[in-house]
């Protein structure tokens, strides 16, 4: 499972892709476990979004990103795969400080 997320957030991705490769019971030996990599609701996992989310964050041009995931324009890339996660949190913690005083 490990080598499934990592390999994922690497390269960007979908599950559905991954989920063709194929790994070799004998080379795993006693610790191949055959899971199901979907989730409980039957969507993908967010590995996507994730590599999507990091690369913005580390400040990867949006165009390069959205070329990397194969998309044909940024539109998609940012209203869909990315998410701001450290603004949102610098935003929380200022208005905190508003708040509570620091």
């Amino acid at each position: 499972m490990r080598a499934y997320i990592v390999l994922s957030l690497l390269i960007g991705a979908r599950t559905e892709e991954l989920r063709a490769l194929l790994w070799s019971h004998e080379k795993a030996g006693d610790r191949w476990q055959d899971t199901d990599l979907g989730s409980a609701d039957g969507k993908e996992r967010p590995s996507r979004h994730s590599f999507v989310s990091v690369l913005s964050d580390s400040g990867v041009p949006i165009e390069d990103i959205s070329r990397l995931v194969g998309h044909s324009n940024t539109v998609v890339t940012e209203t869909v795969y990315r998410h701001q996660i450290r603004p949102v949190i610098m935003e929380g913690a200022a208005a905190m400080d508003r708040i509570f005083g620091s």
